[in-house]
Protein backbone atom coordinates (compact mmCIF):
# COMPACT_ATOMS: atom_id res chain seq x y z
CA UNK A 1 0.00 0.00 0.00
CA UNK A 2 0.80 3.72 -0.95
CA UNK A 3 2.24 5.41 2.25
CA UNK A 4 1.28 8.05 1.59
CA UNK A 5 -2.60 6.02 1.69
CA UNK A 6 -2.01 4.33 4.25
CA UNK A 7 -1.50 7.64 6.26
CA UNK A 8 -4.63 9.09 4.93
CA UNK A 9 -6.71 6.06 6.21
CA UNK A 10 -4.94 6.17 9.65
CA UNK A 11 -5.29 10.19 10.03
CA UNK A 12 -8.96 10.06 8.99
CA UNK A 13 -9.59 7.15 11.39
CA UNK A 14 -8.17 9.35 14.50
CA UNK A 15 -9.99 12.59 12.84
CA UNK A 16 -13.06 10.85 13.27
CA UNK A 17 -12.15 9.11 16.83
CA UNK A 18 -11.72 12.83 17.72
CA UNK A 19 -15.04 14.02 16.33
CA UNK A 20 -17.00 11.10 17.99
CA UNK A 21 -15.59 12.37 21.63
CA UNK A 22 -16.47 15.58 20.52
CA UNK A 23 -19.99 14.62 19.26
CA UNK A 24 -20.69 13.23 22.45
CA UNK A 25 -19.46 15.97 24.82
CA UNK A 26 -21.04 18.08 22.54
CA UNK A 27 -24.49 16.74 23.22
CA UNK A 28 -24.56 14.28 26.23
CA UNK A 29 -21.72 15.60 28.66
CA UNK A 30 -23.09 19.70 29.10
CA UNK A 31 -26.59 18.26 30.38
CA UNK A 32 -25.05 15.28 32.57
CA UNK A 33 -27.52 13.77 34.62
CA UNK A 34 -27.63 9.92 36.38
CA UNK A 35 -29.01 8.85 33.01
CA UNK A 36 -26.29 9.97 30.49
CA UNK A 37 -23.65 8.71 33.38
CA UNK A 38 -25.21 5.22 32.97
CA UNK A 39 -25.45 4.91 29.19
CA UNK A 40 -22.54 7.35 28.43
CA UNK A 41 -20.56 3.99 27.53
CA UNK A 42 -22.90 2.51 25.42
CA UNK A 43 -22.92 6.10 23.55
CA UNK A 44 -19.27 6.97 22.69
CA UNK A 45 -19.24 3.49 21.75
CA UNK A 46 -21.52 4.80 18.83
CA UNK A 47 -20.15 7.37 18.22
CA UNK A 48 -16.58 5.79 17.50
CA UNK A 49 -18.10 3.50 15.53
CA UNK A 50 -16.96 5.16 12.34
CA UNK A 51 -13.66 5.56 13.43
CA UNK A 52 -13.25 1.30 14.06
CA UNK A 53 -14.95 0.77 10.25
CA UNK A 54 -12.51 3.03 8.68
CA UNK A 55 -9.63 1.68 10.96
CA UNK A 56 -10.66 -1.86 10.23
CA UNK A 57 -10.74 -1.21 6.40
CA UNK A 58 -7.36 0.35 6.43
CA UNK A 59 -6.29 -3.14 8.11
CA UNK A 60 -7.86 -5.24 5.34
CA UNK A 61 -5.99 -3.47 2.72
CA UNK A 62 -2.85 -3.95 4.42
CA UNK A 63 -2.93 -6.87 4.80
CA UNK A 64 -4.47 -8.40 1.37
CA UNK A 65 -1.47 -6.26 -0.49
CA UNK A 66 1.34 -7.42 2.34
CA UNK A 67 3.82 -10.41 0.78
CA UNK A 68 2.74 -13.93 1.75
CA UNK A 69 5.50 -15.37 3.02
CA UNK A 70 5.87 -18.54 1.67
CA UNK A 71 6.55 -21.43 4.66
CA UNK A 72 9.32 -23.69 3.92
CA UNK A 73 9.47 -27.44 4.77
CA UNK A 74 12.58 -28.30 6.22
Amino acid sequence: MNPLVSFLWRSSAALLALAGIAGFIWLFARDMNVYWFILSPLILAVYEIPAVVVYALWKKARRREAPKEESRSE
